[in-house]
C-alpha cells in the first residue's frame, strides 16, 4: 500500500560571483510529490520533483536537495541530501529518490540549492534536447509501473551516462511520483532502450500523461559541454525520393541539356 504525504518545497541558491553582476534567478521547483509505502516492517519513502533554471546562459551546478520527514508532532523522524545532475540553461528537468524511514512521516519537506552558476561557453541551443520514441507505461500486477522506451544520442560524441526520470500523473495532471535510472553508453546517433520501474504512488495514474526527462549524468555542466563541443549528427540522411520542384523560390529552373 501508498500513502500521500504532505509535502512542502523550497528552493534558492547561493550568492556566486557572477549572480551579483547578472541577477542570477534562483532555482524553480516547480511540482512536488512524495510517497510513502511498506516493506515488511520498513517504511520508504520515495519522491519526485521538477525544478526549472530560469536562467538562459547558465547552468545550475551542484545542486543539492534535501528531504526532511516530520511525523505528526513535528519531530524529524527522516533526513536525507541528494547530488542532482546540472540543470541545463532555460531548462526543467526532474530527479527523483528513496529513502527507507524507521515510522511513517506526515509530512515530507523537500529543498533544493544550486551551489554554482556556470556561464555557457557557447549558444543554449546548442544544448540539444535527448529525443525519445515508443515511450509506454504499463501498470504492473504488484501496483507499480513499469516505463520504457528509446533515447536518443543526438550529438558525434557518446553520451557515456545518461539520467533517465520517468514522472507519472493522475488524470488532473498532477504529479504522483516517478523514478529515475541510468543509460550507459549511449551512442553518437544512436537509440536506446530504457526501462524504468516506479513504486506504487497514491491515487489514480494516467498513462498517457508521464512525463520523460533526459539529462547528462553529473553535477557539473562538464558532460553536457563536451557532448555539444561535439557538434550534432544528421538525424534525416535518407536521399529525396520526389522530383524536383519545377520552382525554387520564385525563379525558373534552369536547364542545361
Amino acid at each position: 500500500m501508498a500513502w500521500a504525504a504532505g509535502v512542502a518545497l523550497v528552493a534558492g541558491c547561493s550568492a556566486g560571483p557572477e549572480q551579483t553582476a547578472e541577477a542570477l534567478r534562483p532555482l524553480a521547483a516547480k511540482e512536488q510529490a512524495a510517497s510513502i509505502s511498506v516493506v515488511g516492517k520498513e517504511y520508504r519513502v520515495a519522491w519526485a520533483v521538477l525544478v526549472a533554471n530560469p536562467n538562459r546562459w547558465h547552468f545550475a551546478e551542484n545542486v543539492v536537495a534535501t528531504i526532511v520527514g516530520r511525523d505528526a508532532q513535528g519531530r524529524e523522524i527522516l533526513r536525507a541530501r541528494q547530488p542532482v545532475d546540472a540543470v541545463p540553461p532555460g531548462r526543467t528537468t526532474a530527479f527523483s529518490g528513496m529513502q527507507p524511514a524507521t515510522a511513517r512521516p506526515a509530512k515530507v519537506e523537500i529543498s533544493v540549492h544550486s551551489a554554482d552558476w556556470r556561464k555557457v561557453s557557447r549558444i543554449p541551443s546548442s544544448f540539444k534536447r535527448f529525443p525519445l520514441t515508443d515511450v509506454k507505461t504499463e501498470k504492473l500486477h504488484d501496483g507499480q509501473f513499469l516505463v520504457s522506451g528509446n533515447v536518443l544520442d543526438p550529438f558525434r560524441k557518446t553520451a557515456s551516462t545518461l539520467t533517465v526520470t520517468a514522472l507519472l500523473r493522475d488524470r488532473d495532471g498532477r504529479l504522483v511520483g516517478g523514478r529515475a535510472e541510468l543509460v550507459d553508453n549511449v551512442g553518437a546517433g544512436t537509440w536506446r532502450r530504457f526501462v524504468i520501474t516506479v513504486p506504487k504512488v497514491a491515487g489514480t495514474v494516467d498513462a498517457e500523461r508521464t512525463e520523460v526527462f533526459v539529462t547528462p549524468w553529473g553535477s557539473t555542466a562538464g558532460p553536457y559541454e563536451e557532448l555539444a563541443k561535439s557538434g550534432t549528427v544528421p538525424l534525416h540522411t535518407d536521399k529525396p525520393t520526389t522530383s524536383p520542384f519545377p520552382q525554387d523560390r520564385g525563379g525558373e529552373v534552369s536547364s542545361f541539356e
